[in-house]
């Protein structure tokens, strides 16, 4: 139930506003003067105040800093016999939810504490989904790799210097990203994320710009860009060494000026981001082949950090197989399993290729087929059994053709990746580096079809 405060001298419509809330079904109380408001206000939480600007000791308007000092969330509602546009305006600037004029009809006082009840709702949810959302960017882990990964974070995100991240495929590198965005002053404005891999040159200016009604063809209306949208936060870009070199020049320019041009429009927009970006190649041998820009690395780059593979971090791949198995069976409504220690002992053996994505993925699958259940050695698949993946055995190598061998290479990757990842296909053309349609025109050509 939404607790409303009335605070006014005039009993007669003091009273009258408390019944007729009251009815609606509102818990609510009144006050008479600035002084008994305040001890009110002390003393209990309301989310709505309606506070007449004239009151006997002094204006009702010296309410509004008291308020959101003591109790920030509540709406502000100010009521007036003698309503201007200046008083009006000064509440509003001060931090009034509304301004209603005296005599008020009770249309307009309940569609106002109505709207005020919405946007208490809205603000109550979002801090909600913010909580939700750190916790979920919460790094899981005690090993010294990942405690030395947590400091650095710490450290950078209290500045603005551009962050630069390095690591395997999986390893969690835009779970960093969203770290340093939440423990900096940026936290409350958005963290926007290009798939630099996953943009065509062709359209990579109307992704970062934006563009006008009109600007070309299919163009129906305006649209903003990532640049613009990130503006005040955190712009995040993703595999930004997978970016093809025009695309790298474009980038360069606007990150140096900080300005851009939305396309089909002449007009200047300054914007203001944080930049974290994150690959897994070795940007030194990139930059050596040309295919990335010296100049550009050296702007991204000012603060590395390195995300360990899973494989060094010990423990926290029980850690995390815990987290994840626990995640997943909430998520699927079904009781967790447990892991035995000679199946702990295999997890701990196996290389993971995938790190924590490959990890995450097996936790999920044996959520589902051993909930309540054990789980056993025997329970884990063959690879794991081994305790890592099979190397490619260097003995009596056979003559035959390169394009063969290279086939033959390329089938047991992809049959080795479908037998970790399952049928999550978009996640393993991402592993190998290859688009969705070039993975499944290899599965067919290789007759790697799974079977239901």
């Amino acid at each position: 139930m939404m607790s409303i405060l009335v605070v006014d001298d005039e009993r007669n419509i003091t009273e009258l506003l408390k019944d007729i809330l009251e009815d609606e079904g509102y818990d609510v109380d009144v006050a008479y003067s600035l002084k008994e408001a305040k001890e009110k206000i002390k003393s209990n939480v309301f989310d709505v105040a309606l506070i007449d600007v004239w009151l006997p000791d002094g204006e009702g308007l010296d309410l509004i800093p008291f308020i959101k000092k003591q109790i920030p969330k509540t709406k502000i509602v100010m009521i007036s016999g003698h309503a201007n546009i200046p008083v009006a305006v000064k509440a509003l600037k001060e931090g009034a939810f509304d301004f209603l004029e005296k005599p008020i009809s009770i249309d307009s006082l309940l569609s106002t504490v109505e709207r005020a009840y919405r946007e208490l709702k809205k603000d109550i949810e979002y801090k909600f989904l913010k909580e939700k959302e750190f916790k979920d960017i919460e790094i899981i882990g005690e090993s010294e790799p990942i405690q030395n990964l947590k400091k650095q974070i710490e450290k950078v995100a209290k500045t603005n210097a551009w962050v630069m991240i390095l690591g395997e495929n999986g390893t969690g590198k835009e779970l960093v990203a969203k770290s340093i965005h939440y423990l900096s002053d940026r936290r409350d404005k958005p963290f926007v994320d290009i798939n630099c891999a996953a943009i065509p040159d062709e359209l990579i200016e109307a992704e970062l710009f934006g563009y006008e009604k009109g600007a070309f063809s299919g163009a129906v209306s305006k649209k903003l860009g990532k640049l613009e949208v990130a503006d005040g936060g955190t712009l995040f870009l993703d595999e930004v060494a997978d970016m093809s070199l025009p695309a790298q020049a474009k980038l360069l320019r606007v990150l140096e000026e900080k300005e851009f041009t939305r396309l089909g429009s002449n007009k200047k927009i300054k914007v203001d981001f944080r930049v974290i970006s994150a690959t897994n190649k070795d940007l030194d041998r990139e930059i050596g082949e040309g295919r990335f820009r010296q100049d550009l690395a050296y702007r991204l780059a000012v603060v590395p950090i390195y995300v360990p593979p899973l494989r060094e971090r010990g423990l926290d791949i029980i850690l995390l197989a815990e987290y994840f198995l626990e995640k997943s069976c909430i998520e699927n409504k079904l009781e967790k399993p447990t892991l035995s220690e000679d199946t702990k002992e295999k997890l701990l053996k196996y290389s993971w290729p995938g790190n924590i994505r490959e990890l995450k993925n097996l936790m999920e699958r044996l959520c589902i087929f051993y909930s309540g259940e054990t789980i056993k050695p025997e329970n884990l698949p063959n690879y794991i059994l081994k305790g890592k993946l099979p190397k490619t055995q260097i003995g009596n190598i056979q003559i035959k053709p390169l394009k063969q061998v290279r086939e033959e290479a390329e089938k047991e990757v992809i049959k080795r990746a479908l037998e970790t990842y399952g049928k999550n296909l978009k996640e393993i053309a991402k592993v190998l580096d290859i688009d969705l349609s070039s993975l499944y025109r290899k599965i067919k050509q290789y007759n790697l079809e799974q079977k239901d």
